[in-house]
This record gives structure tokens, C-alpha cells and sequence, in this order.
């Protein structure tokens, strides 16, 4: 049964925020799926304090604009985090999310407060899942290597039309696949083929557990994926608390990123929405290369901490397993004050 709710947001849109500069860092690193992940943080400063926070929009082009910018925003003064959220012109919601992070942890250390005590929750450990990639021609290879050396690890996966039933059947008899990531809002539906049917079958049946995230629904899809309606989850269409009511039907679980909702008060509305109509969450990332991931696991540890969150420490996105990561679950590790993962 939900508890009686305040709502979240409430607790923390007074909150006052001094900045006197902010300035742009650039993170760049090689992951496990074969390319060059680049984000920025930005550092806000103000009152002897620094807030942190991570632009983990995709493309590193955008990155390449918004550093060679520079620190141009009109942000200096004193504000409220309500009003600095409603002075902040930018609409791309994963930039903005830097931006609106960092001032929640700046305006939480210059309040001497921690994220938890300010909404009054108890952080407990997060139970994590892996998202492995399979190769260029898959296979269960990559999951027994990871299993090696961490023999209770769980995965989420990418699903592709070269998943034959013989490596569904590998997969699945390893007993570690939580989630099915089908990605169907990546897809371009006017140069992209249609949602493979047979894959769409292959997997609902051949994974009878796992979440099934981001299917296509196309009378043909639907057809198939009738009998697993309440495995279904989903993840990009999920930018507000609108796109949760304009669902084709109520979801038992969704995942949560709170860079998609790019304002503080847009994912704490979602936190409260989902709660209390019984929804699950399960965090999700954006190969963070900075303090972002462990923002994204300090909300896990406060909203969601017994799901398959796909927020695993980011020594798992290498390209070959690595001895001594820490493992699921994450001990609770918040700083003493702000919006840090210690």
C-alpha cells in the first residue's frame, strides 16, 4: 500500500541557491559498445560550495557546441531552486538535467542537507542489472565471461534479428535476463523495416520472466505480444507524467531516467504518480561517465532499490569483464550533504 504522500518536489523547490560562476568539463571515454561515449558536467559554484551535475545527451556533437560555448548562461544571483528552474531556457531535457542536478546538489551543500534528508527517505541498497552487449554476431560468450567472475550478476539485453532460438535457448538457460531492451522508438519507421515479428515472438516466449521494454505496437505485434501484456514495460516514450496516461494500456512497471524528464519537478511529479498508483519503477542509464551515474543511483537507493535498475557501476560498460567491481547490491553511499554518490 502507498504511504501518504507529500509531494516531493515540495520539499525541495524553496530550497535557496547562491551561484557566482559555473564552468564545463568535458568526459570522454571508449565503452563496451564500440564507440567514443562523450558528456560534459557542469560546476556550479556559489558560497564556497560546488554542485555537480552531467549533460549525457547522446550525440558528441552537441557536447563539441555546448563546451565550445563556454559558461554563457545568465546564471549568476540568488534564486530559489523553484525559480531557477523557471529562468532556465533550455528545452533539450538531458542538458537542462545537468544543470538543474547541479543546482540541487549546490543548493543542498550550501543548506548543509543531504538529497535523502531533504525528502525524507532512507536510502537502501540498489539491486543492479548489467546491459551486455553480444557482439557483432551474437552469442552467450560476453554473459559467461561477466558470470565468471561475477556469478549472481543479472543483464539486461538488446534484442536483434540475428537472436536465433539456439541462442535464445543459451541465453535463457543461464537464468539471469531481467529485462529485453526491443528499442522500437530508436527505429526510423520510414527507412527502418517493420518490428520483426518472429523476434518479437522468439523473445516474449523464450524469456517468460523478463520485463519486455519498448515494443512496437502495430496490429501485428499486438497480436503476438497479447499473452505478455503485463511484462510490458517502457522507457523512451516516458518524458512526463502525460506520456504515462497516454499509454495504450496501465503498465505494471516503467523505467525511470531522469535526464528524459530534464526538470526536477518533472521527475519528482513522476516518482509521486507512479507511487501512488502502484507503478514499479526501475532506474535506467545513459553510460554516465561522471557524477551522473551516481546520481542516477543515489535515486535508485531513495525510489526504486529492488528492481533490476540498470545502473551498474560504470566498470562494467568495459569491453571485457574486470575483476573486483562492486557488486548488486550497492551498498546505500550518500555524501553527507547534496545530491552525491559517494
Amino acid at each position: 500500500m502507498a504511504r501518504s504522500l507529500v509531494r516531493t518536489y515540495s520539499q525541495l523547490a524553496e530550497l535557496p541557491l547562491a551561484i557566482e560562476r559555473y564552468e564545463l568539463e568535458r568526459l570522454e571515454q571508449s565503452v563496451s559498445r564500440g564507440f567514443s561515449r562523450v558528456t560534459t558536467v557542469v560546476h556550479l559554484h556559489g558560497g564556497g560550495e560546488e554542485g555537480v551535475g552531467e549533460d549525457v545527451t547522446w550525440y558528441a556533437e552537441a557536447h563539441n557546441e555546448h563546451q565550445a560555448a563556454g559558461a554563457v548562461l545568465p546564471l549568476d544571483g540568488s534564486w530559489t531552486l523553484e525559480s531557477f528552474s523557471a529562468a532556465l531556457e533550455i528545452p533539450e531535457p538531458h542538458r537542462r538535467w545537468a544543470y538543474e542536478s547541479a543546482a540541487l546538489d549546490l543548493a543542498l551543500r550550501q543548506a548543509g542537507h543531504s538529497l535523502a534528508q531533504a525528502v525524507g527517505r532512507e536510502p537502501r541498497p540498489v539491486r543492479f542489472v548489467v546491459s551486455a552487449a553480444l557482439g557483432d554476431e551474437p552469442s552467450v560468450a560476453p554473459l559467461l565471461r561477466w558470470l565468471e567472475l561475477y556469478p549472481g550478476l543479472r543483464f539486461k539485453l538488446d534484442p536483434s534479428s540475428k537472436w536465433d532460438d539456439e541462442l535464445v535457448a543459451e541465453l535463457a538457460g543461464t537464468g539471469t535476463v531481467d529485462t529485453v531492451d526491443l528499442k522500437a522508438f530508436y527505429r526510423d519507421p520510414a527507412v527502418d523495416p517493420p518490428p520483426d515479428l518472429a523476434l518479437y515472438r522468439r523473445v516474449a516466449e523464450g524469456f517468460p520472466q523478463a520485463w519486455i521494454e519498448d515494443p512496437a505496437l502495430t496490429p501485428e505485434t499486438e497480436a503476438v505480444l497479447k499473452p505478455h501484456l503485463e511484462r510490458i514495460t517502457w522507457d523512451a516514450p516516458i518524458h512526463s507524467v502525460a506520456d504515462v496516461e497516454a499509454l495504450a494500456f496501465p503498465p505494471r512497471t516503467l523505467n525511470s531516467k531522469p535526464s528524459r524528464f530534464g526538470s526536477l519537478e518533472g521527475i519528482c511529479d513522476f516518482y509521486d504518480y507512479c507511487e501512488e498508483r502502484g507503478i514499479g519503477l526501475y532506474g535506467g542509464g545513459m553510460f554516465e561517465l561522471g557524477p551522473g551515474r551516481g546520481q542516477i543511483q543515489y535515486l535508485a537507493s531513495l525510489f526504486h532499490p529492488d528492481a533490476p535498475n540498470d545502473v551498474a557501476p560504470g566498470g562494467y560498460n568495459a569491453a571485457e569483464p574486470q575483476a573486483g567491481l562492486p557488486e548488486s547490491p550497492l551498498e546505500p553511499a550518500p555524501a553527507p550533504t547534496g545530491f552525491r554518490w559517494v
